[in-house]
């Protein structure tokens, strides 16, 4: 059993905040007869196997699972639970099949003569239960109302002697469900009082108390985030110690991810730097903040498909994904808005707006543009064909010439060459957003903000907000994960050369 998959699973189990282990059972995955199951995770240090066993197994994933929630409330400020239910899932259609029969059921009792109202009392209780709960400790008198209404005993004895009147009840709890409500189900709350048919009436009831339910869960979420902010790091630390006790060499692909940014840096630093005489076999001295904000960086031109990403961060892998995407768009974007200011010449660099403009066409005609069916020499040509039309329309609007055909064939193919890895103002662009973003993380721990680049300025707003987004999953990652960073250095630092120098150091 790989649990590297397991753990890479966990997030979108967070996400659902479904706390089940997937194919399990409500009390998070057990399976029977699972203490009697042993599965090989590897050898110890003395060459014989290491087991566990399926349920240790499955308790460390529910672990993982809670980790990624907690994860998810503390990076994510508008996190929220949502009613979700996979659209022609099985489970969807059992659930609707057992409803129906159910309230099939509760229509054929109350249609009886005299009415039978075993399932309306169960009913009644189970909302009962639901209204109790969204009380919060001085909620005295609600709570006294509730019990005295409610009182099922009663409930039983006024149905055994026909005085039950059930509208009466219901219109109690709507009045409750009134009260304790947020704000935004005041309308759906109102609408109950619409309806009159006993059977649709607690229908409804029961799917707005449901929606009731998630309300007061974000709620808790909102309220709980402060504090769980401040212990989410140690509780982080510890599932995921847990986790790798459970895995042996749960940090290869971490430790590999380190060693490459380190020997990058190491080059980089040897091909800027000459050494002295006779001190051809002294590296260069660097920080171990400036290998991690490297390897930082990395993830960001990151190769999903075919490496593995580091398991520190798997959590964090969907976030990493989209910034690389948004980065992605926003180079071809503001390569095409330099070549085509470059080319049109000075008649459109005073003109307010028009490269916004040009920006969200380009937006538009990029979307996609890292599925597998986009076509980029083709959304490049359409692109160049557009920019064109729209520095033509632009420059006879103020009146200036159109581009000559030269300038719209040296636009159109400049555009089209983009396309090519080895475009030399496409890693201009790139190198540029790299070296800030690089600055933003090393300024975020001084408090200070980095120069802005030149020839960025149309996506300024968009790159800074990757940007922040980018720091803040550092820096939590960087707090969380540090110890293992620390001692993966210190073993590389051993092994690369007896005189390499490692400064820790905050950069």
């Amino acid at each position: 059993m790989d649990l590297r998959s397991d753990y890479m699973g966990v997030e979108e189990e967070g996400r659902r905040a479904d706390l089940r282990w997937p194919g399990g059972n409500q009390d998070g995955g057990r399976l029977k007869g699972a203490r009697c199951c042993w599965v090989s995770t590897g050898y110890e240090s003395n060459g014989s196997p290491r087991y566990v066993s399926v349920e240790e197994l499955l308790e460390t994933a529910k672990g993982v699972t809670n980790m990624a929630l907690a994860h998810e409330i503390v990076l994510n400020g508008g996190f929220q639970l949502k009613q979700s239910e996979p659209v022609g899932s099985l489970e969807k259609r059992v659930r609707e099949i057992v409803h129906k029969a159910f309230w099939d059921s509760l229509e054929t009792q109350l249609s009886e003569n005299p009415p039978t109202y075993d399932h309306a009392i169960k009913l009644l209780g189970e909302i009962k239960e639901t209204l109790l709960s969204f009380l919060l400790p001085g909620h005295n008198r609600l709570r006294n109302q509730i019990n005295e209404v409610l009182d099922l005993e009663l409930i039983k004895q006024e149905a055994e002697n026909g005085a039950l009147d059930i509208n009466k009840v219901a219109e109690f709890i709507i009045d409750i469900m009134g009260t304790l409500c947020a704000p935004a189900r005041d309308e759906e709350v109102g609408r109950l009082r619409n309806i009159t048919s006993v059977v649709p009436l607690f229908k409804e009831i029961f799917s707005v108390l449901d929606l009731m339910k998630i309300d007061m869960a974000n709620f808790a979420i909102s309220s709980i985030r402060p504090h769980l902010m401040q212990q989410s790091i140690e509780y982080e630390r510890m599932k995921f110690q847990e986790f790798i006790e459970k895995q042996p060499n749960a940090l290869d692909f971490t430790q590999k991810w380190i060693e490459e940014a380190l020997n990058e840096l190491i080059s980089s630093k040897v091909e800027t730097t000459s050494s002295p005489s006779g001190a051809e076999n002294v590296l260069p001295a660097v920080s171990s903040s400036a290998v991690l904000n490297w390897a930082y960086l990395k993830l960001l031109k990151w190769d999903h498909m075919k490496t593995p990403f580091p398991e520190t961060l798997l959590m964090d892998e969907t976030r990493f994904q989209e910034m690389q995407l948004q980065l992605d768009q926003l180079t071809l974007i503001v390569a095409i808005l330099l070549i085509t200011y470059n080319i049109a010449g000075t008649e459109l660099s005073g003109l307010p707006g028009f490269a916004e403009k040009l920006k969200e066409i380009l937006k538009v005609l990029l979307t996609g543009m890292h599925m597998p069916r986009f076509n980029v020499r083709e959304a490049l040509v359409t692109s160049a064909e557009k920019i064109c039309l729209e520095v033509n329309t632009c420059l006879s609007q103020h009146g200036f010439s159109h581009l000559s055909p030269d300038r719209e064939a040296a636009l159109k193919g400049q555009i089209e060459a983009l396309m090519k890895t080895d475009n030399s103002i496409h890693k201009l662009i790139g190198s540029r957003i790299q070296s800030f973003l690089k600055c933003y993380i090393e300024a975020s721990c001084q408090k200070s903000s980095p120069a802005f680049p030149g020839g960025l300025e149309p996506v300024r707003m968009e790159l800074v907000e990757i940007a922040v987004k980018f720091s803040r999953l550092v820096n939590y990652n960087k707090m969380v994960f540090s110890p293992y960073y620390d001692r993966i250095l210190s073993v590389l630092m051993k092994s690369k050369h007896p005189l390499f120098s490692l400064r820790k150091s905050v950069e």
